[in-house]
């Protein structure tokens, strides 16, 4: 039977880890008139923290987001809790950084217009200008931002720039291949998520099919991660491989890892933008 004038929030939770916390959340939704659709979480007893995701539905009110957030904070305080609450669905806004490959630009911007994301792609960037007339297909404003190195402090302030501009949420880095300055990875910890065509943490830096060709791999992958000031060290969202053998030359290394760069990075975006990644340290809890 099909429910109307419903809506559905979704909660996260991370805490250090004690007992009664699923209790004390739990009878707090119900106390707010909430239905659990989904619950998912998990207690890491080695580090002695607490994650947990719940997507919640019940009746519409104008009011109720900002309600149950005030209601909420006092449980939070007592628990030492570090949560969001938000609509389901709510989209986030994305910056997307590309290079000269397309490919993962082009699963992104498709993706967002299929409804398959909860993203709005609000301004591609890059250092070319060859997908110019993509992102403006796709009725996203490009920004051309070239890089030298002695032009890197400029380029990277534009950045920061267009990043204020937008109200960005998250930046991504679909195979843009320049190297962000450890300040500027500082500034955007948790906030930028990179693909790097390679399974981390084998093969770092450039060319990393070359190098697998190098060492006779069975199998190429794709990671995407969050960014951190040290190169291709973040932590870990999504993984992708696949199966090769020795016939595969470099290129054809590259052609085969470009699905598993697409899956990899659409796979993070989604599940960062529904709230189910949880940074923590070098680590990243994923609830799905």
């Amino acid at each position: 039977m099909e429910i109307h004038n419903e809506v559905e929030h979704v909660l996260t939770v991370a805490c250090p880890e004690r007992p009664g916390i699923v209790h004390a959340v739990t009878g707090f939704l119900l106390a707010q008139g909430r239905d659990i659709v989904e619950l998912k979480h998990f207690g890491d007893r080695r580090a002695g923290q607490f994650f947990m995701r719940v997507d919640v539905a019940g009746s519409d009110d104008p009011e109720l987001t900002e309600r149950m957030r005030a209601d909420f904070a006092p449980l939070a305080d007592e628990y030492g809790i570090t949560w969001t609450l938000e609509p389901k669905g709510t989209k986030k806004r994305v910056l997307i950084m590309v290079s000269k490959f397309d490919h993962c630009l082009n699963d992104l911007l498709h993706r967002a217009r299929l409804g398959e994301l909860p993203i709005d792609v609000v301004a591609v960037v890059s250092n070319h200008t060859d997908h110019q007339s993509l992102a403006e297909w796709h009725n996203v404003p490009f920004f051309h931002v070239p890089v030298t190195a002695e032009t890197k402090p400029v380029a990277e302030a534009k950045l920061l720039e267009l990043i204020d501009q937008f109200d960005v949420e998250l930046v991504v880095l679909a195979r843009y291949m320049q190297v962000l300055s450890d300040e500027l990875s500082r500034k955007l910890t948790g906030k930028t998520i990179n693909i790097h065509h390679s399974f981390l943490p084998s093969f770092k830096g450039a060319k990393p099919y070359h190098q697998a060709w190098d060492r006779g791999v069975k199998t190429v992958g794709a990671t995407a991660h969050y960014v951190n000031a040290e190169l291709d060290e973040g932590p870990i969202i999504s993984q992708q491989v696949q199966d090769v053998d020795h016939t595969y030359s470099p290129a054809d290394l590259v052609a085969a890892g470009r699905d598993t760069e697409c899956k990899a990075l659409s796979n993070a975006v989604k599940w960062h933008a529904e709230g189910r990644v949880f940074l923590y340290e070098n680590r990243t809890v994923v609830l799905r």
